[in-house]
């Protein structure tokens, strides 16, 4: 899977990256039509501490999944995100298999 890293306004380092690309191809063992992934990295300006937010969008045929956190670190909502995209891509294969009885 092509995996995309955009940050806004500060540079990202190698193993942010790193941690990024191992998660997301980890999705691939609940479902594998994923063709890629797109992640944009913000940090917001405000005073709270929750001012990292990470998103991440899959590219699959049909219809894109979306996953957007906020958290203290980008690593805390990475595992956010991809837990959440756990739960919809388990729903999704689901669905599919019914279709397909």
């Amino acid at each position: 899977m092509k995996v995309n890293v955009q940050a806004v306004n500060f540079n990202v380092d190698k193993e942010l990256i790193t941690q990024i690309e191992e998660k997301l191809n980890g999705l691939l063992k609940f479902y594998d039509h994923i063709i890629d992934a797109h992640v944009h990295l913000k940090v917001q300006k405000t005073s709270e501490k929750e001012n990292k937010i990470l998103e991440i969008k899959l590219g699959i045929p049909g219809d894109d999944v979306v996953a957007k956190k906020r958290s203290t670190t980008f690593e805390d909502a990475l595992l956010q995100s991809v837990t959440s995209l756990k739960k919809t891509l388990i729903k999704r294969k689901g669905k599919q298999r019914e279709k397909h009885k």
